[in-house]
């Protein structure tokens, strides 16, 4: 059995650069000794950020100027200016994307796009998370799950279905690149 493995262990040894079989190979650390620490976005960062959309989207039905207001939530917690955001929203069929700030303008307040009703105008009391899994990455995240929206004005909760993909900007806060929402399967 040793004959099968002396061949093997000699010719690693040539690979790695060793000058014998018994000799372990040269590990450089010097990459890692420049590069700092990896911090992956954690699960309790992301549940910030949705708290922060809840919030922010119940501020737009709110505000008295929702159109202002919708305007700075999509800034602040949306990646349009740095990038491509594939937005998906609930009740949008006709145009079911989302590619600009100010198509997302219009699903949220209404305006641009003729089917859009400005669905945070609703307004809305409570919206609740509740995620089914996460994915957490180094600069990025996803979860998905169900969220619950409350109407202020009937007290009636919808269900929808979502999956939220996040980014971390260069100032170390998440902006969502991906939002799909969709009302659950019914036959």
């Amino acid at each position: 059995m040793l004959k099968k493995f002396a061949v093997p262990i000699i010719f690693l040894g040539i690979l790695t650069g060793c000058a014998s079989t018994t000799d372990p190979p040269e590990v450089s650390t010097t990459s890692n000794e420049l590069s700092p620490p990896v911090e992956l976005i954690t699960q309790e960062e992301v549940e910030n950020a949705q708290s922060n959309w809840a919030q922010a989207l119940i501020s737009i039905g709110e505000a008295e100027d929702p159109k202002h207001r919708a305007s700075e939530v999509i800034d602040n917690l949306y990646n349009y200016q740095d990038g491509t955001v594939l937005f998906k929203p609930t009740k949008a069929s006709d145009i079911p994307f989302r590619e600009t700030k100010e198509d997302a303008l219009s699903y949220f307040v209404g305006g641009k796009i003729d089917e859009d009703n400005g669905f945070a105008l609703e307004p809305w009391a409570d919206i609740r998370f509740d995620n089914h899994n996460f994915i957490l990455r180094e600069d990025t995240a996803s979860a998905a799950g169900i969220y619950y929206f409350t109407s202020k004005k009937t007290g009636e909760e919808t269900k929808v279905e979502y999956t939220f993909g996040y980014t971390r900007d260069d100032d170390g806060n998440l902006r969502i690149e991906i939002q799909h929402s969709s009302l659950p399967f019914s036959s």
